[in-house]
């Protein structure tokens, strides 16, 4: 069994706040190290199920967060940016599965810490009608490669957001959110047991659940929160402006459609 971890931080127990998820921030390093012990916890609910070989990608920000050292000898890590595939990079047709660590919920959706890819620049994105986060825009690229997202941890509307679109996936649930930057936080050391066993058991049934995906042709709508961000992306080939801070683009194959919205997201964060 090979097995794809996509780990982020918002969703973590214990990451309520900006201080805990930016570079700057004084409590960073902190919640750094909570990070890297609840992907510790899926290597090693992976490993129990049966796996023998475990990527770990790490998908926030900088994407230089996990302690290595730290990390379970046993998993290989994926450290840095930029990556062509942000979020997925390392993902391909030869896994059987991937598990998201300490995900949030999409822009707007009120669940902790929500953004999707950068809350300064994005206030919301569509694929054939359906807004999508960062959970499912990643869990289409997955189902490119015909894997199924079969876990998934972070805060309780997380979770809902997930089962919308994948109804049969596993779920640690850390936190409960009161608002954006408050919530009711499991401790650590028992939520650790949990997404152990949570991983565990979703890999033993990851045959019982497919792949998510949207049929093609992918017609994308990106909102932007400044008019001079959709002026900026309006520059890109198959770019058109549907308004004064909307874009859309059509594309035939998910992995081009990923790239242009992460590309549209760079150019407008340099506007803002």
């Amino acid at each position: 069994m090979k097995v794809f971890i996509s780990a982020d931080i918002e969703g973590v127990s214990g990451v309520v706040h900006g201080e805990h998820t930016m570079r700057e921030g004084r409590e960073h390093d902190y919640a750094r190290m909570l990070m890297t012990k609840e992907v510790n916890a899926c290597v090693l609910g992976a490993l129990e199920a049966g796996a023998d070989k475990v990527i770990v990608n790490d998908s926030h920000g900088t994407m230089r967060n996990i302690y290595h050292e730290q990390l379970h000898e046993k998993a290989e890590l994926i450290l840095g940016a930029p990556k062509k595939l942000a979020m997925m990079e390392g993902i391909n047709h030869n896994f059987d599965a991937a598990l998201f660590v300490g995900y949030h919920t999409k822009m707007g959706s009120q669940g902790v810490l929500n953004h999707t890819f950068n809350g300064r620049v994005i206030r919301s994105i569509e694929v054939n009608g359906i807004e999508l986060g960062e959970f499912g825009l990643n869990a289409l690229v997955a189902g490119y490669f015909n894997v199924p997202v079969v876990f998934v941890s972070g805060c309780d509307l997380v979770a809902k957001e997930a089962k919308a679109l994948i109804p049969s996936i596993h779920q640690t649930i850390v936190k409960q959110t009161i608002n954006r930057t408050t919530a009711l936080n499991t401790h650590p050391v028992l939520v650790r047991e949990l997404i152990k066993e949570d991983t565990k058991t979703a890999l033993l049934a990851c045959k019982e659940i497919s792949p998510y995906r949207i049929d093609s042709p992918y017609t994308v709508k990106m909102t932007f929160l400044n008019t001079g961000q959709a002026d900026a992306v309006e520059i890109l080939p198959y770019v058109k402006k549907n308004g004064p801070l909307g874009i859309s683009f059509v594309c035939k194959d998910i992995l081009e459609c990923y790239q242009l919205i992460r590309s549209s997201i760079m150019i407008a964060g340099s506007i803002s």
